[in-house]
């Protein structure tokens, strides 16, 4: 696992109070789709919770997978008593138990490539389902995100994380329905984007920056610098849009 994606810990409780949470109508899409009870649910990379209390509130018997333990401390904080947690990173899961749903919530781009696939098909049922969902937040005024992007610049080029198989931006089907719809081990690929506008105060937005792992790769005292500039450029309030991107894909019965 890349040691970017074990950089969120040192910022547990920020990511936790700054990034937004799910819309209800996520957990709906997903279990509509599914067609079938959903009893049982594995969450890849849970973070602090913030898809696992949707999913466990409605019914779903989760367990959490995290590897990093500062994280998990967090969302014990946050989840019911009844959901079940595991520190492990996917590569680190054995196959053994199967479960009704294996989703990933804006965590599958940390999960090595080779053998991907095949491994998340080992823990579903035949004919479960699979999901993943997450977005980037990104300002919605152009003149401001220019001014973010200047402010940036001399710390970093970007903060976003591209495609993880170079699918252009333009491109219909984006990853991984690029990537599950070549895989033999599922089926019925779907992608859904759940629009959605959020307001955030100016501190409240660079707190949400703080959380994103380009800015955590920066020595402390550059990222002060960081967002004490991009902090004095904004408004009292930013715009934002923060569209969750939702792909969905059934395990096939012949595997």
């Amino acid at each position: 696992m890349p040691a970017r994606a074990l950089s969120f810990g040192m910022v547990a409780r920020q990511y936790e109070r700054y990034r937004p949470g799910y819309p209800g109508e996520l957990v709906d899409l997903v279990l509509t789709y599914a067609g079938r009870p959903v009893r049982t649910a594995l969450e890849i990379g849970a973070g602090t919770g913030k898809a696992t209390r949707l999913f466990a509130a409605a019914g779903v018997t989760v367990t959490a997978t995290e590897p990093d333990g500062a994280m998990l401390a967090e969302l014990h904080k946050h989840v019911p008593a009844g959901v079940h947690t595991v520190r492990a990173a996917f590569e680190d899961l054995r196959p053994g138990e199967t479960y009704h749903l294996v989703y990933a919530a804006a965590a599958l781009h940390w999960t090595t490539p080779q053998g991907r696939w095949p491994r998340m098909a080992a823990l579903l049922e035949p004919g479960g389902v699979f999901a993943s969902f997450g977005g980037p937040t990104q300002l919605v005024d152009p003149a401001v995100a220019d001014a973010v992007r200047a402010a940036r610049a001399p710390f970093l080029e970007s903060d976003e994380i591209p495609s993880p198989d170079g699918t252009p931006p333009e491109q219909a089907m984006q990853w991984p329905g690029t990537e599950l719809q070549r895989s033999e081990w599922f089926t019925d690929v779907q992608q859904t984007v759940i629009a959605r506008r959020l307001t955030m105060s100016a501190r409240d937005y660079v707190g949400h920056l703080s959380t994103i792992s380009a800015y955590l790769e920066l020595p402390t005292s550059k990222q002060e610098q960081v967002f004490s500039q991009i902090e004095r450029i904004l408004p009292e309030t930013v715009e934002l849009s923060a569209d969750v991107v939702v792909h969905l894909a059934r395990r096939g019965f012949e595997q």
